[in-house]
C-alpha cells in the first residue's frame, strides 16, 4: 500500500515517523515468582532483531512482586528491563495487562513489540494492536529485517503452510508479533550480563469485568507435550483408538508421553491438547518417535526442535522419512510391539539385558 492510499483510508492520517520508534521490547510472563520459558524463548528472536535495527532489547515485565525477577530478564539478553510492580496485576486479567502494555508503548514508543503466543499471549496481545492501532502477525516461526527499510519481517506459514509469508508494516508503529511456545530455543544465560532496570508505574484502565472465581493446577501426568522430552506421537495410519494405546505403553517404557497429528485428533482418537504441530503445539524433545505420521508440512513445524526423529511408517513414500533421523518402513502393529518387547526386558533385566540387546 502507498503512502497516498492510507491517507486516503486512514482516519488518523498521519501516522507519526517510524523513525521516532526504537528498541525492541519482549513482554515477559511471570507467575508464582518464576519466569515463563516460552516468554525467555522470545528473548532469541528479539535479540537478533535489537542487533541488526542496532537498538535496545528491552524485557517488560509486569505482575505484584515480580521486581527481583527482572535482573534474570537481563541475564537472559535484555539490556533493560521496564518493570510494572502492582497490585492490580496480581492476578491476570487481558484488559488489564494489555491497559498496561498499551501506556507504557505510548510513552517509550518500541518499534517492535514480541509476545510469546502462550494462552495469556493470544489474549492481550490482539488487546494492545487494537487500542495502538497497529499490526500484528500471529503465530510466527521466524523474523528478519529488511535492509533497506528497516522494518521488521514476520515470518509465517499461511495457505497450509505451502508457502512462507513475509509480513510488513512499512508506515505504522510498534510492529507486533507472536510466535508459539518451544519455537525459538531459551537464549544462553549470562551471569555477568548487565543491563537498566527502570520501575514504572501505570493509569491502568477500566478493571475487567472478569472475576477468577478458582484456580486449579494441572496434574503433572496431564502436564503438556511441549515439556516433554520424549514424545511418541501417532498419525492417521495407527488406525484407531487402540493404537493410541499400544502407544502409550510404548511411551511410558521410554519415559515418554504421547502425542498426535491433527488427523488423529480429528478423528478422535486423541485429545487437542496432545496435537502437535502448525494448530497444535510445538515440541522440542531429544526423542520424537512418529508413528503412522505422514509429514506434511504443517506438522514438521511443530517438530523441527527436535533433536532426534524415528518414522514407523507403513507407506515408504512417506514424505516423512526425508526429515527423520531414523526411518523404520512398516507396520507398526509389528514394529511397535517388537519395540515394547525389547523395552520391556531392559527394564527387567536391567544393565545386562541392554548389553545383550546392543551386542545382538
Amino acid at each position: 500500500m502507498m503512502k497516498m492510499d492510507c491517507e486516503k483510508l486512514c482516519p488518523e492520517w498521519p501516522c507519526e515517523p517510524p523513525e521516532e520508534y526504537k528498541d525492541v521490547w519482549v513482554v515477559v510472563e511471570a507467575e508464582e515468582g518464576k519466569l515463563s520459558e516460552a516468554s525467555l524463548q522470545m528473548l532469541t528472536p528479539g535479540r537478533a532483531i535489537a542487533d541488526k535495527l542496532k537498538e535496545n532489547l528491552v524485557g517488560v515485565l509486569l505482575g505484584y512482586g515480580v521486581s527481583q525477577l527482572a535482573e534474570e530478564v537481563i541475564k537472559y539478553g535484555a539490556d533493560r528491563v521496564i518493570v510494572v510492580d502492582d497490585e492490580r496485576l496480581s492476578t491476570y486479567y487481558p484488559r488489564v495487562y494489555g491497559s498496561a502494555v498499551v501506556e507504557l508503548a505510548k510513552k517509550y514508543k518500541p518499534s517492535v513489540i514480541l509476545v510469546a503466543g502462550t494462552r495469556r499471549g493470544r489474549e492481550f496481545a490482539p488487546y494492545v494492536a487494537n487500542s495502538l492501532k497497529a499490526g500484528i502477525t500471529a503465530d510466527c516461526t521466524d523474523f528478519d529485517v529488511d535492509e533497506t527499510t528497516r522494518d521488521v519481517l514476520l515470518i509465517r506459514p499461511p495457505f497450509a503452510a505451502i508457502l512462507l509469508a513475509y509480513i510488513k508494516t512499512p508506515f505504522r508503529r510498534p510492529q507486533i508479533g507472536t510466535a508459539r511456545p518451544n519455537v525459538f530455543p531459551v537464549p544462553k544465560r549470562d551471569e555477568g550480563r548487565r543491563g537498566e532496570v527502570v520501575l514504572e508505574r501505570v493509569e491502568i484502565g477500566q478493571e475487567s469485568r472478569m472475576k477468577l472465581i478458582s484456580r486449579r493446577k494441572v496434574e503433572k501426568a496431564r502436564a503438556g507435550v511441549e515439556k516433554a522430552s520424549v514424545i511418541v506421537s501417532g498419525g492417521r495410519g495407527i488406525g484407531g483408538p487402540e493404537g493410541m494405546e499400544m502407544l502409550r505403553r510404548l511411551a511410558e517404557l521410554l519415559g515418554g508421553t504421547v502425542g498426535a497429528s491433527r488427523k488423529a485428533v480429528d478423528a478422535g482418537w486423541a485429545d487437542h491438547e496432545m496435537q502437535v504441530g502448525q494448530t497444535g503445539k510445538s515440541v522440542k524433545p531429544i526423542l520424537y518417535l512418529a508413528v503412522g505420521i505422514s509429514g506434511s508440512a504443517q506438522h514438521m513445524l511443530g517438530v523441527r526442535e527436535a533433536q532426534r526423529i524415528v518414522a514407523i511408517n507403513i507407506d515408504p513414500e512417506a514424505s516423512i522419512f526425508s526429515q527423520a533421523d531414523y526411518s523404520v518402513v512398516g507396520d507398526y502393529r509389528e514394529v511397535v510391539p517388537a519395540l515394547i518387547e525389547e523395552l520391556e526386558k531392559i527394564r527387567k533385566g536391567g544393565v545386562k539385558a541392554l548389553r545383550e540387546i546392543l551386542e545382538s
